[in-house]
């Protein structure tokens, strides 16, 4: 779902940067990846970005190096080994694209160097900061759409039962979680479909234990921290949902439900939810969601594809008290903001939600009972905006409005500046 541009590649920087600390990955004997090719990697913007990823299509580079081998590379600037990851996006066995994350000083270009074995397997390991997981019961059964019995496992890939609902016991969490080092969310795989976010006071990975000593103890401070949002009838943070009779109507009514790990990478994870028949009005609808969180970074990315050709689809941010709402200036262009900040977790502290989203697909701002909504215009059935959520008890957390303004006029100007990549260069 990324755009592809033929030798030079813009690329959008899922990131939330200013805030971010990298990791630094080891030296490797240059002999076990002996073939290699140099490429440039733009920052165009007049600021510092920290852990900022991007993508190269592993097309592109084969057709520099036809003999690229995605199961044995490494990605260097200068004697600095970078943290990357290759990612199978249509699940045929074959990497499709490699993602990477740097640091770039205001303006800077850097030549980076791409070393590769033309066979063998030899992989990487970089410290975990992203992660994406699904799990469910075995061993058990539903009675009267309750699953009694058995015990949790990871899968890769979950049709739904149809027996499934809210408050199933079936489904840890009540869904898939994505999280990076900064924070968690969590989306209910259910009629509701709204997503949620996992305050985090550590930059470990923590959804691999979240729920396991108790249904919803997630509700509960811990040392790890909270589910921090209380979502109700709402949007949460960054659901979709149809504007319809003057209100958001979430992906509720679907023939049938799929969802699968695409990527729970060191560097990047990525969701993929498919709903047939998702019942609107008179309208029915197939829909692909891709949920996806970078190293160091708030910021989920959401890219959609929708078929038929529906008036709109729409996101936004449950409404709550003690909250300000946060918008950007008429006279912003490319990618602005819609965003709330006060004392709305459900730790009675800060909590600050956006989501992001191109000024060009907007067709109104509007609000109905339960959300503040931006409503949007596909382009040919693809969609993509950006939800975060930032909170004060975060470890280097964002205690104020103006810092939180501060991180969200950072990310929107490196949306609106992406980096670019250029394969041209002569080596």
């Amino acid at each position: 779902m990324r755009v592809m541009i033929a030798l030079t590649m813009t690329i959008f920087v899922a990131l939330l940067s200013g805030c971010n600390k990298g990791e630094k990955g080891g030296d490797v004997v240059g002999g076990e990846y002996p073939e290699v090719m140099i490429f440039d990697v733009e920052n165009s913007a007049n600021q510092l970005r920290k852990d900022a990823a991007f993508f190269l299509p592993v097309e592109k580079i084969k057709a520099k190096h036809p003999n690229f081998n995605a199961n044995a590379f490494v990605v260097f600037h200068e004697e600095q080994e970078l943290a990357s990851q290759a990612n199978d996006l249509d699940g045929d066995g074959n990497a499709d694209q490699i993602v990477c994350v740097a640091d770039f000083a205001p303006d800077e270009t850097k030549a980076l160097t791409l070393r590769f074995a033309k066979s063998g397997v030899q992989p990487r390991e970089y410290p975990k900061r992203t992660q994406a997981e699904l799990a469910h019961k075995f061993g058990g059964k539903f009675v009267n759409r309750k699953y009694e019995g058995g015990t949790f496992q990871n899968v890769q890939y979950l049709r739904v039962p149809p027996e499934h609902t809210d408050h199933s016991f079936y489904i840890r969490y009540e869904g898939p979680g994505w999280e990076s080092d900064k924070v968690g969310y969590r989306f209910y795989l259910d009629w509701r479909n709204a997503t949620d976010i996992f305050g985090k006071k550590t930059p470990n990975m923590v959804l691999q234990n979240v729920g396991q000593d108790g249904f919803d103890s997630y509700h509960e401070i811990s040392d790890w921290g909270m589910d921090i949002l209380k979502v109700g009838e709402s949007l949460g943070i960054g659901s979709l949902a149809m504007w319809r009779d003057g209100k958001a109507n979430r992906v509720s009514q679907t023939d049938s439900v799929t969802c699968a790990i695409v990527a729970n990478g060191a560097v990047q994870s990525q969701i993929q939810t498919k709903y047939f028949g998702w019942k609107v009005g008179d309208g029915s609808y197939d829909l692909v969601s891709d949920l996806s969180i970078t190293v160091g970074s708030r910021l989920t990315e959401h890219a959609i594809a929708i078929s038929g050709t529906p008036e709109n689809l729409c996101t936004g941010i449950v409404k709550l008290e003690n909250s300000t709402l946060l918008t950007t200036p008429e006279t912003n262009s490319g990618w602005t903001y819609l965003a709330t900040y006060g004392k709305q977790s459900l730790a009675e502290d800060h909590l600050g939600m956006a989501v992001l989203y191109r000024k060009n697909d907007l067709i109104e701002v509007a609000e109905d009972q339960h959300s503040h909504v931006v409503v949007l215009k596909p382009a040919n059935g693809q969609l993509t905006y950006y939800f975060l959520g930032a909170w004060e008890q975060e470890l280097n957390g964002i205690k104020t409005a103006e810092e939180f303004e501060a991180c969200l006029k950072q990310a929107m100007a490196e949306l609106n500046s992406p980096l670019t990549i250029h394969f041209d260069r002569s080596e």
